[in-house]
């Protein structure tokens, strides 16, 4: 008789012998679910509920992982669903609503500026996740996906709340999404903020400018939020600049030793 294999299961019986976190992946969902909301809402022409569910995804996403550590719930399941959520919030669904509110009326331009910016989140996901353990923790290589989210949505929330006709900033708005997708995949470095300490005592300024940021942002958060995001947009860039001046400066010329040295 001939020999039978044993058949391959679907799942990986580890992984349905342990379990999965429930906390940690209900941020998570709760995320996609933002992002796939964004995309429903672009579609029926509410752009700007389709920016605060982006938004709103954005703040999820950062609370999953933190959330995980902080519970020690991490799991390679999470990790995996959190990229695939970050892809929906952060990669298409900016990509879609960008294309439904003004790049349409760019013909095929439109659309290929869309991709771009949708295959530039893909692969800037792909490699964080295959270089996660040897890069650099204090920065990111290439612009963060959530941070290319809302340098997309948060423009388009601006000249919503200012009542600007989509069809008036269509090129600005192809350009910026073409310098997202395109900032995602660079090797320049962002600074990631993990390596600041909540739990170490600050000068009493510190206090003062967060007040005065959440007044700010509460005045006009349109305004606000894409103002903050094309600072760290661009700080990316000023960082490489600055390194590489650096770098080509000539050293500073040695002094002459007098004669009796």
């Amino acid at each position: 008789m001939p020999e039978m294999k044993p058949r391959k299961t679907l799942f990986n019986p580890e992984l349905r012998r342990r379990g999965i976190y429930l906390l940690p992946n209900l941020f998570t969902t709760a995320a996609l679910f933002c992002g796939f909301f964004a995309i429903v809402q672009a579609m029926k022409g509410g752009f700007e509920a389709a920016a605060v569910a982006i938004f709103v995804a954005m703040v999820l996403d950062g609370l999953d992982g933190r959330v995980a550590r902080m519970t020690r719930t991490q799991s390679a399941f999470g990790a995996e669903y959190d990229s695939l959520s970050d892809m929906v919030s952060f990669g298409v669904a900016p990509a879609l609503v960008s294309y439904a509110w003004a790049l349409k009326d760019l013909g095929r331009l439109g659309w290929i500026a869309a991709f771009i910016y949708c295959a530039g989140a893909a692969l800037r996901l792909a490699r964080f996740n295959t270089t996660l353990e040897v890069i650099d923790k204090r920065y990111f290589q290439g612009l963060p996906s959530p941070a290319a989210a809302a340098l997309v949505t948060a423009f388009l929330w601006v000249m919503i709340d200012k009542d600007v006709a989509a069809a008036d900033v269509r090129w600005a708005a192809c350009t910026l999404v073409i310098f997202a997708g395109i900032s995602m995949v660079t090797n320049v470095r962002f600074y990631s903020f993990k390596d600041v300490n909540l739990r170490r005592s600050v000068p009493f300024i510190f206090v003062v400018a967060i007040v005065l940021g959440f007044a700010f942002v509460s005045y006009d958060t349109p305004v606000a939020l894409f103002g903050l995001f094309v600072a760290y947009a661009l700080s990316g860039y000023v960082l490489a600049l600055t390194h590489r001046l650096r770098r080509k400066a000539p050293p500073p010329p040695i002094e002459q030793r007098g004669a009796d040295d």
